[in-house]
């Protein structure tokens, strides 16, 4: 038996088990039943649990900001992070990073600052939010003061 011959009598099995019982099920596409439906609601908003809010003395125009107000203090934010309604404005300049942390005080409400964390620029070392805030502002201010 020459070789092709024996590798097409070798595949026969293999293509017989494809083949299934024989009779032929062919259902048109018209005939499937639609699709059921399903209502969908619109999402239902959790109550929003009041958020714990920091309380460090110098640090009162920001905590409780929103964030017009704390663009009118720092300028624009380098970065801007939503995370379900709760979000991040992170401040930066030469001396230090300054991250704010905005959670709604209830639901459907605008969120505003209740956490403040701030850093080196250079390491990432802890600085001081009170001194961080200053600086930023002042330099918000320099910089308000060139441009009028």
């Amino acid at each position: 038996m020459p070789p092709r011959t024996f590798a097409a009598l070798a595949l026969l099995p293999l293509l017989a088990a494809c083949g299934g019982s024989g009779t032929a099920a062919v259902k048109s596409a018209s005939a499937a039943p639609p699709p059921a439906r399903t209502a969908v609601r619109a999402p239902v908003r959790k109550p929003v649990a009041a958020p714990h809010v920091q309380v460090v003395p110098g640090l009162e125009g920001v905590i409780g900001a929103t964030p017009a107000e704390l663009t009118r203090q720092f300028g624009a934010p380098r970065l801007d992070v939503w995370e379900g309604d709760a979000r991040k404005l992170q401040f930066s300049g030469t001396a230090c990073v300054l991250d704010v942390y905005l959670y709604p005080p209830a639901t459907g409400s605008e969120p505003t600052a209740t956490y403040v964390d701030a850093r080196r620029a250079s390491d990432g070392q802890d600085v001081d939010r009170v001194a961080c805030a200053s600086a930023l502002k002042r330099l918000r201010g320099a910089a308000t003061a060139k441009q009028g």
